[in-house]
């Protein structure tokens, strides 16, 4: 006997069982007839490919058939239909195509059917109802349209109805009350409309009823409440009104009841209190009011109660973790009073507490205790009193603590420096005095810091600037002092920092100019003084700032001119003089954001006209223009040398080219030195230095002797007959050097030689993030927070080259090979504005069309380009950057306007790796995955901007 491979006593082959067997290859090879006794087939979890073949008729004994986690494809054969003995068919998490077979209503034997996790179309057929024998029919995960047939409640031996993630549509037909031996109804996810049918109420045998996630209407049948066997029901998202029935606390077997995302108002039934088995409720985004009843808790096991956002009045259930089994508890943005329920102090189950936005009362250092699993608590915008406990810093496991808004007084605990796990802390707007403690330095997994608005003293602890994840610093409109920590340059992931309205004085350290990703920054109503650093120019990122109401003095430098990020600036108050930049930014600012200062003049309303005939213009216009001269003249220098250079090599194209070939270099060492040193590290382009190709052209790695690495990409030439390049080519380019962003490659300049022009970029050690993707060991070293990381990198990429340029660019073809990653997975765009720079009649470069699978649909019947193309392309790639993979198909299921409330976090998500912590989870379904379906939006108008995609991302807000 064979592994796998089963005999009957006659020596016949009866028996296939070789599942998860890495097989690879077609079934067509497969000799059918030579097995006419095989009554049993599995072999799942293969890599089988191609249409499954006719000859498969010649298994007429064929009783148990499981082809299902495969790659087939093609349409399934109408021949399966003359296995009339089968009992089992399993074709699954495929890539099937058509409409399901009519014909399978011949099989009268069928005892289950799965047509589970393919690529089906079309509609149910109203023959399937011929099955009378069937007891399992699972169609679920597919694309099936249409109504379902009434007739499927003819089919009174069904167990089990799944049919959900479609994209069926019209009611719920009314003879499922037929169904009486039916455990599992499952239609979530579809697009049903139209009322719950009170015929349901029939179905004495149902475990699970799954409607959530459609278009259902109307009120809740009061006659669910006789399920009696009933443990889970499932209504939520859809658009049920009215109020929530009192018979539904006849369900004493349920165990989930979630009622969530409706028009549901009214209060919660008294007789809930009943419900001794239930587990999970979850009322969350209605209209419902009143008070809840006192009851619930007093028996049940609860883990999860999701109350939120509603009108609820008067006191919390005292008894809601009497059981000590509460996990998460969500009470927020209702109107509820008094203290928390004296159970949730010793409730040690507890992982997530929401109560925000309500009018608790009580003493926050003695109603809650200590929890060894809380991941998540936020008590914001209460009327909570007392002093902060040390029994937070006995949360091993707490990631985000939010108390801000409340009346908490004393001084921080030292015990504060214990919460090594916290991604978020937030005790602003409350009361507390004292230093802020160096102990909180120890707090190095922090991403966000809020202590404004509270009474904070003294100096900030230099161990701040060792938070090298922080993204948001808040510490404005409190009592600190002295000098901003020059460390404070270390924080190279800060977007916001907020340090007005205090006391803070002396110069702005020139090291603060590092952080490279910061947006928004507010320093005003200090006493700083002295004069901006010029290399405040680093910050390219900054979108706002905000220096009023201090002492600062002298000429404002001109390098925020070269500050392209930059909208918004307030310098008003100080102690400036002189003409104000030409940037648009400070040509655009309203006076008030300009005026209490002494000497300002410039083109902006409200000011007076510089007078350009002063001594002291004179010696700005000369120390401006001198070096600029000294440089263009040194540039035309060189110029001269190169040419000669390439008329020495190439005599008989000396005329010819003389006046093509040009070579810009914005680096510090000589252009003919490079060029050189290109050809030759690269052996004259070699293809045993090349490191990829594409359509633009081919990429050569060039270390050159210095040690600095450099990536080539040497372009294919013209195919219209010209050698050289067009002039406006030449001045595109010229102006892509002068882009500055951390996350585009920089292009370092050019050679227009026309036997081999070339691009010269910086390199990047780790490659494309396809190819990163790719492989399954570089693919896991890539975690959940690298991938947010990269998916804002590149965002904010595409906002700088979409609105943040002299001269929008717009990419064209955004993909994951062209999103490169260095030695700290940060991205880095490539390719930018390569195809802005060609023209259609004259270029064939295939990037022009962008790279299949990333191009927006509108381009398939118009070839107007704009930069909600990128949009599109972004999306595509987000979604990517979460599956692991390119989604393919799944684009389509992210089309319907129900798509947000379809996705489970857990099907987009990459299986390589662990499932992400709470707080990325939220990131991720509530932030990232929103932006990816509004990006995918079909018309393109739809689709929101780069600028505000970015912001959302920065700030990490949840999407509506």
């Amino acid at each position: 006997m064979w592994f796998g491979i089963f005999c009957n006593p006659g020596g016949s082959v009866n028996k296939l069982e070789l599942n998860n067997y890495g097989l690879e290859g077609t079934l067509h090879g497969f000799s059918f007839s030579s097995f006419p006794n095989l009554s049993y087939v599995s072999l799942s979890g293969n890599n089988l490919f191609d249409s499954i073949p006719s000859q498969i008729r010649y298994l007429s004994k064929l009783i148990y058939l499981d082809l299902s986690s495969n790659k087939l494809s093609g349409k399934i054969p109408p021949e399966i239909c003359l296995l009339t003995d089968l009992e089992v068919l399993s074709l699954g998490d495929n890539h099937l195509n058509g409409s399901i077979l009519e014909e399978i209503g011949h099989l009268k034997s069928l005892s289950k059917l799965y047509l589970c996790s393919n690529s089906l179309d079309g509609f149910i057929p109203i023959s399937l109802s011929n099955l009378s024998n069937l007891e399992y029919l699972h169609l679920y995960n597919n694309e099936l349209s249409g109504f379902i047939p009434p007739e499927i409640g003819n089919l009174s031996n069904l167990v089990e109805l799944i049919i959900d993630s479609n994209i069926l549509t019209g009611l719920i037909p009314p003879t499922f009350g037929n169904l009486k031996r039916l455990t599992s109804l499952l239609l979530f996810n579809n697009s049903l409309s139209g009322p719950i049918p009170s015929e349901l109420g029939n179905l004495g045998s149902l475990v699970e009823l799954s409607l959530q996630t459609n278009h259902l209407n109307g009120s809740i049948p009061p006659s669910l409440g006789d399920l009696g066997n009933l443990t889970h029901l499932y209504l939520n998202f859809n658009n049920l009104s009215g109020t929530i029935p009192e018979e539904l606390g006849n369900l004493k077997r349920i165990q989930n009841l979630e009622l969530s995302g409706n028009q549901l108002h009214g209060s919660v039934p008294n007789s809930f209190v009943n419900l001794r088995n239930l587990n999970v409720l979850h009322l969350c985004e209605n209209q419902l009011s009143g008070k809840i009843p006192q009851g619930i808790g007093d028996f049940m096991d609860l883990t999860k109660l999701q109350i939120g956002t509603n009108q609820f009045t008067g006191f919390l259930p005292q008894n809601i973790c009497l059981s000590g089994s509460l996990q998460k508890f969500s009470a927020s943005n209702n109107h509820f009073t008094g203290r928390v329920p004296k159970s949730l102090k010793n409730c040690s189950s507890l992982t997530r507490v929401r109560l925000e936005g309500n009018q608790l009362t009580g003493d926050i250092s003695d109603d809650f205790g200590v929890y060894p699993t809380l991941n998540y608590i936020d008590l914001s915008y209460n009327r909570f009193s007392g002093k902060i406990s040390s029994n937070w810093g006995r949360c091993p496991k707490l990631g985000a603590l939010k108390i801000g808004g409340n009346n908490i007084t004393g001084s921080i605990s030292l015990e504060i420096g214990k919460l090594t796990q916290v991604h978020v802390l937030d005790l602003s707007e409350n009361h507390i005095v004292g230093a802020i403690p160096k102990e909180i330095g120890k707090l190095t997994s922090l991403e966000q810091l809020m202590l404004n608005g509270n009474q904070f003293s003294g100096a900030i602890p230099s161990e701040l600037g060792s938070f090298t994840n922080l993204e948001y610093l808040d510490l404005s409109s409190n009592r600190l002092k002295n000098s901003i920590p020059s460390n404070f340059g270390n924080l190279s992931k800060l977007n916001y920092l907020n340090l007005s309205h205090n006391n803070f004085s002396q110069t702005l350290p020139v090291s603060l100019m590092s952080l490279f990703q910061i947006t928004e920054m507010d320093l005003s109503f200090n006493s700083l003084n002295g004069e901006i650093p010029s290399e405040i120019c680093k910050m390219q990122s900054l979108e706002k700032l905000n220096l009023s109401n201090n002492y600062f003095s002298g000429f404002i430098p001109t390098a925020f001119e070269k500050m392209r990020a930059l909208l918004y600036i307030d310098i008003s108050y100080n102690d400036f003089q002189g003409p104000i930049p030409g940037s648009k930014a400070f040509l655009d600012a309203p006076i008030e954001a300009l005026q209490g200062n002494k000497g300002l003049c410039g083109n902006v309303t409200g000011l007076e006209h510089c007078n350009n005939s002063s001594k002291e213009s004179h010696k700005v216009v000369f120390l401006t223009v001198f070096p600029i001269m000294g440089a263009l003249l040194g540039l035309f220098a060189f110029f001269q040398v190169f040419i000669a250079f390439q008329r020495k090599k190439d005599p008989e194209s000396e005329q010819s080219d003389m006046h093509k070939v040009e070579f810009l270099s914005i680096t510090t060492v000589d252009g003919r030195t490079v060029y050189q040193e290109i050809m030759k590290e690269t052996e004259g382009f070699d293809d045993l230095y090349c490191i990829g190709k594409g359509g633009c052209g081919s990429v050569y790695k060039a270390k050159l002797p210095s040690g600095v690495i450099l990536a080539v990409k040497k372009l294919h030439p013209a195919h219209d007959g010209r050698k050289g390049f067009q002039k406006e080519f030449i001045n595109e380019i010229r102006a892509l050097t002068e882009i500055r962003h951390r996350n585009i490659v920089k292009l370092y300049g050019f050679c227009s030689h026309p036997q081999h022009p070339f691009l010269v970029y910086e390199y990047f050690e780790r490659g494309s993030l396809a190819k990163i993707l790719e492989n399954e060991d570089s693919a896991e070293l890539l975690d959940w927070n690298k991938r947010l990381n990269i998916v804002k990198g590149v965002a904010y990429a595409l906002s700088y080259m979409h609105h943040d340029c002299v001269q929008p660019i717009i990419h064209r073809d955004i993909s994951s090979r062209n999103i490169l990653l260095d030695s700290q997975y940060d991205a880095h765009v490539s390719d930018f504005g390569t195809a802005k720079l060609l023209k259609l009649d004259t270029s064939n470069w295939s990037s022009l069309a962008g790279t299949y699978g990333y191009v927006a649909p509108e381009l398939a019947y118009t070839m107007k380009v704009t930069e909600k193309c990128d949009v599109y392309s972004f999306g595509v790639l987000a979604l990517e950057i979460l599956m692991g993979k390119h989604p393919g198909d799944f684009i389509c299921s992210l089309s319907s306007p129900s798509a947000m409330k379809n996705i489970k976090l857990k099907d987009v998500l990459d299986r390589r790796l662990p499932f992400p912590q709470l707080l990325v989870e939220d990131e991720l379904l509530n932030t990232v995955v929103k932006v990816v379906i509004k990006c995918l939006d079909f018309q393109p108008q739809s689709r929101p901007t780069m600028n505000f995609i970015s912001n959302v991302l920065r700030a990490k807000i949840a999407l509506s």
